[in-house]
């Protein structure tokens, strides 16, 4: 079966249900029961009247309901109760309660139980239709906002995921993505290895004992598909198996394969569908990366990026930040008297100093986030999707962690090092690559000159850099002081 494979963003919402909507109507007065459902009929709404607690909750049990509206006393129980019910049972229903106690104690423990609208007999016609509709209307609205956080999770998710440049990390982001968000009880990703087919990039929550068989299975059967389809007779634990290739252009890269344990969301095909569209672009980018990224992208002592890669980044996250409005903030470090030690322990310590330094900072970021070496003893990390305050709460990890780590213990050296760190924030502090970067250095350069070790934010009024640093600073093959 061919299901859909969306090349952007799951719709949000729907049509909205405060215009027309289906009521269960809860009273054992018929005449209140038949005055009640020609206020709602009369403006569109479907009612199904029922005249007790049991008969209530029959009706939810069978059949979908926008909205109860109940009386408070009824035979059997009462509307609290039927409050109570919809509560625990249908969540996704508002409850307005009726009633003909004149008296605040019921409608503040009505309200105060989660009902959306509180009446008191005798009820208007224009008083119950208003009622509902502003019940509906809030329902909607909840609904909207749980569907924009889960679009905006799944943006974050996608980007996590399209910009992982490591293949053991993008298999884990995007099995961990698919699961959660596209409802999958497991998730197998297979790659495609050039001419030697498919082969297992990543797994997640397959029992152990079935795992090479089924991947085995998988290989073999979509070793030639090019569409999303259904997968049968696998495994009775999973009565749903949905395979869906990784696509770019008319190439496909991989399959994600999901298995459900049972009956999954609505909106389940969409979302793994736009997840499976970003792991193709990271595979993409992978084989892309993989030809060239020690000639061109990589630090040849840290396996860092270099400066040429930090500055393609950058003008993709610049470009990338104006149309989305979302933030991002560099961080420039220099270590502190790092001179004194290629000095006093030689240059092939400094060195070692340096790739370690470079794991040392690469565990205080998150995985999605770049890391450089900008030259001699400076580093420039990306922070994608922080603003200031996040960066400088980063900025001042680092700080502690650099300045507490023992560094070269293995080799018996056990040194101490610290860092000065300037921070500068896209757009708060600059709308361009060049001011972005140069107001992080000043920011640095200020500790430089005072106290080091210490994190300080960019700021429009700091001292221009001395002209060593504009004409290049200490370079690639430099330390500085």
């Amino acid at each position: 079966m061919t299901r859909p494979y969306p090349s952007s963003l799951p719709r949000l919402g729907g049509k909205p249900s405060s215009q027309m909507a289906r009521i269960l109507l809860v009273d054992d007065e018929k005449i209140a029961r038949t005055l009640y459902g020609d206020y709602l009929t009369a403006v569109g709404h479907a009612v199904t009247a029922v005249g007790s607690l049991q008969d209530a909750r029959e009706a939810l049990a069978g059949d979908r309901f926008d909205a109860v509206v109940t009386d408070l006393i009824l035979p059997g129980g009462d509307g609290m109760e039927v409050l109570r019910h919809v509560r625990e049972r249908h969540p996704g229903v508002e409850v307005v309660v009726i009633t003909g106690l004149e008296k605040v104690d019921p409608a503040v423990r009505a309200i105060k139980s989660g009902a959306a609208e509180y009446l008191v007999k005798p009820v208007a016609p224009e008083a119950l239709q208003h009622a509902v509709r502003r019940a509906l209307t809030t329902r909607d609205l909840l609904q909207e906002n749980a569907s924009l956080r889960r679009h905006v999770a799944m943006l974050e998710a996608g980007q996590r995921i399209a910009t992982t440049l490591e293949r053991e990390k993008l298999a884990s982001a995007t099995t961990s993505a698919l699961e959660s968000m596209a409802c999958a009880s497991a998730v197998v990703l297979l790659e495609r290895d050039g001419d030697k087919g498919l082969r297992l990039q990543g797994v997640r929550g397959l029992p152990p004992r079935h795992e090479p068989e089924l991947v085995a299975t998988l290989v073999e059967r979509l070793s030639n598909a090019r569409a999303p389809r259904e997968l049968e007779g696998l495994d009775a634990a999973f009565p749903r198996v949905l395979s869906i290739p990784a696509v770019e252009g008319t190439t496909v890269l991989g399959h994600a394969v999901l298995f459900f344990d049972g009956a999954e969301p609505e909106w389940t095909g969409e979302t793994a569908g736009y997840l499976v569209r970003n792991w193709a672009l990271a595979l993409r980018n992978l084989g892309r990366f993989a030809a060239v990224e020690d000639l061109a992208y990589v630090d040849d002592l840290t396996r860092l990026f270099n400066t040429r890669y930090l500055h393609l980044v950058l003008d993709r996250e610049v470009q990338d930040s104006v149309q989305t409005q979302r933030p991002f903030s560099l961080l420039f470090l220099d270590l502190d008297h790092f001179k004194s030690i290629n000095d006093t322990h030689g240059h092939l310590v400094g060195s070692r100093l340096l790739v370690e330094t470079a794991r040392v900072v690469k565990g205080c970021v998150r995985d999605h986030d770049v890391v450089a070496r900008y030259g001699g003893d400076e580093y420039v990390v990306l922070l994608r999707n922080t603003d200031s305050g996040g960066a400088l709460k980063v900025a001042e990890r680092i700080r502690r962690t650099m300045e507490t780590h023992l560094f070269l213990a293995r080799e018996g050296l056990s040194l101490k090092l610290s860092t000065c760190i300037g921070v500068a924030s896209f757009p708060e502090h600059a709308r361009d690559k060049a001011t972005l970067l140069d107001l992080a250095d000043r920011a640095m350069y200020r500790g430089k000159r005072g106290s080091r070790n210490v994190v300080y934010m960019a700021a429009l009024d700091l001292e221009p850099l001395p002209a060593e640093r504009r004409q290049g600073g200490s370079g690639p093959g430099g330390s500085s002081t």
